[in-house]
């Protein structure tokens, strides 16, 4: 058995001059519902024993404000083909190739790549769950996804059970994304 964390970097800025895409830092509000989600993650798990994660400048600064509570350092590993707004393949071609033997693995990325892959791998689990993610997967989102599978090559489409879905507002009571 598996256990995927797939994370939606968390609330980016558009600074409004000629910051390239991959180099938008996150805003404040992203900063605080990237420490919520490492809070909730150090107290619920489960922890990554890696991370594989895009290069644009939000998503490593969001697992560098996530980790900064948990008591664990998995392995952190930089891919560009993460840096994808598709229909998610990439992001599985990264797990089936980067993922090695960790049972547990974050991914951190991009919608609508991460929602995409979220909804192709969970076919079980709370419907009104899924129904939430497949509806929205807002940024600082983190889904935790069950997969009955031996290694990382090997996942199929809706063999998945979705255990959480968590979203900064929750944590952080927000009214907004």
């Amino acid at each position: 058995m598996l256990t995927l964390l797939l994370l939606r970097h968390a609330k980016s800025s558009w600074p409004g001059d000629d910051t390239a895409d991959i180099d938008r830092p996150l805003n404040a509000r992203g900063k605080r519902a990237a420490e919520a989600i490492g809070r909730h993650l150090a107290a619920s798990g489960p922890m990554p024993q890696r991370v594989l994660c895009s290069p644009a400048r939000r998503t490593r600064n969001t697992w560098d404000v996530l980790s900064a509570g948990l008591k664990a350092e998995p392995d952190f590993i930089v891919d560009d083909a993460l840096y994808d707004f598709g229909d998610g393949n990439r992001l599985l071609e990264c797990l089936a190739r980067r993922g090695g033997e960790a049972s547990v693995l974050m991914l951190i990325g991009h919608n609508p790549a991460i929602g995409e892959l979220a909804n192709w791998l969970t076919g079980h689990g709370d419907k009104t769950l899924r129904g939430r993610m497949a509806k929205k997967y807002p940024t600082g989102a983190l889904a935790v996804i069950g997969l009955p599978a031996g290694n990382w090559r090997a996942l199929r489409q809706g063999s998945g059970e979705l255990l959480a879905f968590t979203r900064p507002k929750e944590l952080l009571g927000d009214t907004g994304e």
